[in-house]
C-alpha cells in the first residue's frame, strides 16, 4: 500500500463557529461565537448572536492533551495477559513487547499509529506527544532514510488530524553503566551523533503538519549515560525534553548503585530540570523529591491505565497537588484509549492508597472533574509545546464537543458536565471533536474510521499468522 505523506499546512480559510455551551478561560459560557482562521482561534465572545454562524451541538471544552504514547503498542494490546512461569511485572511484560516490536514493517506501524491516533480523537484527545523509539529495520540496521519511522508516525497524524508532537528517543545502552544493548532493543539504538541527525530530519517531515513540532526523549537513565545525555541536551537547547523515571523500584535500586542517587533525585540535582522537562511516571519518588519536582516546574506526566496494567505503583498525586506540581495525563501503551479513563484511574488510584474521596482537589466544594482536566490541559499544554489546552485566540482551535443529550449529562451544568463524564460516561460522550477548527469526529465516530480500521485489521491479521 503507497504511504500518503504528511498533510501540508491548512489553507487560508476562516470559519465561525457557535457554541450553545463552552468552557472558556474565565469558566462555562453560553452562546459563545469562535472564529478560526488557518486553524487557529482568533475571535471568542460570549453571550453573542448565532448570526450565520456554523453551530456545532453540544458542550464545548477544549480538547485533552496526551503527553505520553507509543503508538506501536497499540498493536500488542491484550497479548500480554497470559501469566508466565515466574511472578509477571513491566519487565516480563517488556519481553513480550519486544518480541512484538521485532515484526513491525514501517507500514504496520503507520496503520497503527493511525489507529491509535483516530482513537485519541473519539475518546477526546486532541493531540499527542509521540515518545518515539522504534526507529530502525529488525536486524538493528538504519533503513536507507534514517527518518523512515518518524515519517510514518507524521503520515499517520495527516491521516487523522490529531496534532502531533514528535519526541524521537535516545535510547543507547541497556542498563546504568552503559551496558551494551541486549538484542530486542536494536531497533532502538543510536549513538549522540546519529540521533542528533535523525531528530534534525524529524524537524523537517513536522515542519509540514499545522502546528508540528519535535523535541527529544532520552529514553531513561539506564538507556542513556550521565555523558551522553549532556551531550544531546546541550545540541537541542529549546522543545520539550521528556523522560522515563522511577517508574519501577529495580530501576530506583539500579539507580542509587550505579549513580548514587535515586532517578528523580538525580535529575533534579543533573539535568537542570525546568519548564522543558516532562518526567514520566515518576511513580516511586519520595516526599523531597515530589517537592523539589514540583518546584522545578517540570510536568510529571502520568499514565494511570498503564501504570495500573503494568503494575507500576501509584505516583502520590495529592502530595504533589498540595506542592503545586503540573502533572498531565498520556495513554502509554495504548491498552484503553480514553482520556476521561485516565483523568478517572488517576482519581482513583489516589483514593485506593489513601482511603479517601475526592482527593486530586484543594478547596471544599471544588470539582474534582474540573480539577483534573484543567490540571492536564495547562500541563499537556507545556509538556508538548503547543498552543492549546484553552479556547482563547491564538490557541489551536481543538474542540471537544460533550453530547448534552447523552443520559448522564443531560439533567447537569458546569463543572457536573466534566464530573459525569470523566466519572461516569467516559468516552461514550464525546459526540464531536474538531481539529485546527475541522470537523474529524462526527456522532462519536471518525471520519476515516472505515479505512484506518481495515488498515489496522489486516496488520493485526498478519502479525498473528506470523
Amino acid at each position: 500500500m503507497p504511504r500518503p505523506g504528511p498533510a501540508g499546512r491548512r489553507a487560508n480559510l476562516r470559519r465561525e463557529l457557535f457554541f450553545d455551551h463552552a468552557l472558556l478561560p474565565s469558566g462555562w459560557a453560553r452562546d459563545v461565537r469562535i472564529a478560526v482562521a488557518d486553524g487557529t482561534i482568533v475571535a471568542v465572545a460570549e453571550g453573542a448572536p448565532r448570526a450565520g454562524a456554523d453551530r456545532v451541538p453540544g458542550i464545548a471544552v477544549p480538547g485533552l492533551p496526551n503527553l505520553h504514547c507509543h503508538a506501536f503498542q497499540r498493536g500488542m494490546a491484550g497479548l500480554a495477559e497470559r501469566r508466565g512461569p515466574t511472578a509477571d511485572s513491566f519487565w516480563t511484560w517488556r519481553e513480550v513487547m519486544y518480541h512484538f516490536l521485532q515484526r513491525l514493517s514501517p507500514e504496520d506501524v503507520e496503520a497503527l499509529a493511525a489507529f491509535a491516533y483516530m482513537e485519541m480523537l473519539e475518546a477526546g484527545f486532541s493531540t499527542v506527544g509521540e515518545f518515539h523509539y522504534l526507529h530502525h529495520d529488525v536486524d538493528g540496521r538504519p533503513y536507507a532514510n534514517l527518518s523512515e519511522m518518524a515519517e510514518r508516525i507524521a503520515a499517520a497524524s495527516a491521516q487523522t488530524h490529531i496534532g502531533l508532537t514528535l519526541l524521537p528517543s535516545f535510547y543507547a545502552y541497556s542498563g546504568f553503566g552503559g551496558a551494551p544493548p541486549a538484542a530486542g532493543q536494536r531497533r532502538f539504538i543510536n549513538d549522540p551523533d546519529r540521533f542528533l541527525d535523525l531528530v534534525q530530519r524529524a524537524r523537517a517531515t513536522v515542519a509540514t503538519l499545522p502546528q508540528g513540532r519535535v523535541g527529544i526523549a532520552p529514553h531513561s537513565l539506564r538507556a542513556v549515560t550521565p555523558a551522553t545525555l549532556r551531550a544531546i541536551c546541550q545540541a537541542t537547547p529549546d522543545g520539550p525534553i521528556h523522560i522515563h523515571a522511577a517508574e519501577q523500584l529495580r530501576e530506583v535500586e539500579e539507580c542509587v548503585a550505579a549513580l548514587g542517587r535515586r532517578p528523580v533525585e538525580w535529575l533534579l540535582e543533573n539535568a537542570a530540570l525546568d519548564e522543558r522537562w516532562c518526567v514520566i511516571h515518576a511513580t516511586h519518588t519520595t516526599q523531597d523529591e515530589i517537592v523539589a519536582l514540583a518546584a522545578s516546574r517540570a510536568v510529571a506526566g502520568l499514565c494511570p491505565l498503564t501504570e495500573a496494567s503494568l503494575g507500576d505503583g501509584i505516583f502520590d498525586g495529592a502530595a504533589y497537588l498540595a506542592a503545586h506540581g503540573r502533572f498531565g495525563v498520556g495513554t502509554d501503551s495504548n491498552i484503553q484509549i480514553d482520556a476521561a479513563a485516565e483523568l478517572r484511574q488517576l482519581e482513583y488510584g489516589q483514593r485506593l492508597a489513601r482511603s479517601a474521596r475526592n482527593v486530586m482537589t484543594s478547596v471544599e466544594g471544588e470539582s474534582t472533574g474540573r480539577r483534573l482536566y484543567a490540571t492536564g490541559l495547562a500541563a499537556g499544554a507545556q509538556a508538548l509545546q503547543r498552543p492549546i489546552g484553552v479556547l482563547a485566540v491564538g490557541a489551536c482551535a481543538d474542540i471537544v464537543l460533550l453530547d448534552d443529550d447523552h443520559p448522564d449529562l443531560a439533567s447537569r451544568h458546569g463543572d457536573h458536565w466534566l464530573d459525569a463524564w470523566i466519572f461516569v460516561a467516559g468516552r461514550s460522550a464525546v459526540k464531536t471533536v474538531l481539529v485546527g477548527g475541522e470537523t474529524v469526529v462526527e456522532a462519536g465516530r471518525h471520519n476515516a474510521r472505515a479505512t484506518i480500521a481495515a488498515r489496522f485489521k489486516a496488520v493485526v491479521a498478519k502479525l498473528a499468522r506470523a
